[in-house]
């Protein structure tokens, strides 16, 4: 029999279609369908020059290698029709959402206590609607995926993001993005008690602080809390599911 593509067809992906993804400490077996890739925080003032992160004085010279990670991972998973998910970290121009005195989140914020330590930048760093809050442009969120605003290090905290994924039968969560041992390994810690199954993808994630913090997040996730794999064993397997050529 012979079947004729017509142009502009696009064949959908297998999304129930399991593969095997080679992480540590063991393989994990993933289906496209309940699967989500979780985009943390790529936003200008973690990311680059002249955000709040750098301004503050931590590294930022890994996060090129990390964009281009997560792009990588990205344009993967949209072929084989896996969720995309983006969190943007942020708060209100007044930094009503951030918390007073009275929050832990005032006093440990870096971005709250530098500017508190240089007014000048009163009102710029990670504030709704400014340079600093926005999703750096080469990973700028598309058609299809869905972005969840959050106030707080992890993404679980005061969002729907749990009604979101479970509303779609997501069970599995594979998680990019700044900061490793902040807001990643936060979110993915939360994502473990609320029964996900989360993956870190080593390569696709950056840190704030010397190197040996991301090794130490990279040990608690593969230990108690999740998997650890890399971006290219996950493109790889995860094109088992996407279409053949038309």
């Amino acid at each position: 029999m012979t079947v004729t593509v017509s142009a502009g067809y696009q064949p959908r992906p297998d999304l129930t279609k399991s593969v095997t993804l080679p992480a540590r400490p063991e393989p994990l077996s993933l289906k496209p369908s309940e699967t989500a890739v979780v985009v943390v925080d790529m936003q200008n003032g973690y990311s680059t020059e002249g955000g709040y992160v750098d301004l503050a004085g931590f590294d930022i010279s890994g996060a090129k290698s990390t964009i281009g990670n997560i792009k990588k991972t990205l344009d993967a998973a949209r072929a084989a029709g896996v969720l995309v998910v983006y969190f943007q970290n942020g708060w209100d121009k007044d930094y009503v959402e951030a918390g007073g005195p009275g929050s832990p989140n005032w006093h440990k914020s870096n971005a709250l206590k530098h500017m508190r330590a240089h007014p000048e930048l009163q009102g710029q760093l990670l504030a709704k609607g400014t340079w600093d809050y926005a999703i750096v442009d080469e990973l700028q969120p598309q058609p299809g995926d869905i972005l969840v605003p959050k106030t707080r290090y992890s993404g679980f905290f005061n969002t729907n993001m749990d009604s979101v994924l479970r509303a779609r039968g997501i069970r599995n969560l594979v998680f990019v993005g700044i900061a490793t041992n902040v807001c990643v390994e936060s979110s993915l810690r939360d994502a473990f008690h609320l029964e996900y199954f989360g993956v870190m993808l080593e390569d696709a994630t950056h840190h704030l602080g010397p190197e040996f913090i991301q090794q130490a997040s990279v040990y608690n996730i593969e230990k108690f809390f999740g998997w650890v794999a890399s971006t290219n064993d996950f493109c790889a397997v995860i094109s088992q599911a996407a279409p053949a050529e038309a």
